[in-house]
């Protein structure tokens, strides 16, 4: 029963045929409401501004869980290249049990000794690293190079030259890599709970599109979304 939405009710005065008149839905809509059905958003923001109360005060746990899902948006970067070069490394060094890299080449970590360096290093240390680069023959790598504007031949090569720069790292324990042939809506580069999303937006490069950083703190976030598109693409994948 929903106790606050009741109370709302009776303070301005209204009965429940009331609600359901200005919002044109059924009574029985705004009785389910009242016995604890959640409305949708866009029901729940125009019961609140008709009762004059706020949203979270007639469903506060709804509230609760949109804070718990922002608060794990660490940060939002307007471009790849805007993520301090730091934020990198500090990502990857945090990771105890778990680094993972979903691209279609990701190229721009593998010209970076530092970097290749430092994922060596973690996976020595124990943690398990996960590479994943799309297959240079698919027609997905193909599309994403002309959606890029450098041609499908460039992306192909592109992805040639990071698997060949991430090749050594690949000789030592711990470290596999496989290759896609996936549409992909973002790369994801992952350490444990935390995730720099680099989303992908038509006629964009990569590095001009956004990045968020994600820490998981909820089994229904959106880190926990990106994180299972992760092993979905990896359980489809070959190794190399």
């Amino acid at each position: 029963m929903n106790d606050n939405l009741r109370h709302a009710l009776a303070t301005a005065r209204l009965q429940p045929t009331d609600l359901a008149a200005a919002l044109a839905v059924d009574p029985k809509t705004v009785n389910r409401w009242i016995k604890g059905r959640i409305p949708y958003p866009r029901h729940r923001w125009a019961v609140a501004d008709l009762l004059h109360v706020d949203e979270a005060d007639l469903w506060p746990q709804v509230a609760q869980r949109q804070r718990t899902h922002s608060a794990e948006v660490q940060a939002v970067y307007p471009h790849r290249w805007a993520v301090p070069h730091i934020a990198w490394r500090d990502l990857f060094k945090s990771a105890t049990t778990e680094i993972g890299i979903l691209a279609y080449s990701a190229l721009f970590i593998a010209e970076d000794p530092g970097l290749l360096r430092i994922l060596s290093n973690r996976a020595s240390a124990g943690v398990k690293v996960r590479i994943l680069l799309g297959d240079p023959t698919s027609p997905e790598v193909a599309v994403r190079g002309i959606d890029e504007g450098i041609g499908a031949d460039v992306m192909a090569a592109r992805v040639h030259n990071a698997l060949a720069l991430y090749h050594p790292i690949a000789d030592g324990e711990g470290v596999e890599i496989r290759q896609h042939r996936t549409v992909l809506y973002a790369s994801i580069y992952r350490a444990d709970d935390d995730l720099l999303v680099n989303t992908h937006a038509y006629a964009t490069p990569a590095a001009d599109a956004p990045v968020m950083h994600l820490r998981r703190t909820d089994a229904h976030g959106p880190a926990a979304t990106y994180l299972t598109c992760f092993e979905r693409v990896w359980s489809s994948a070959r190794s190399v």
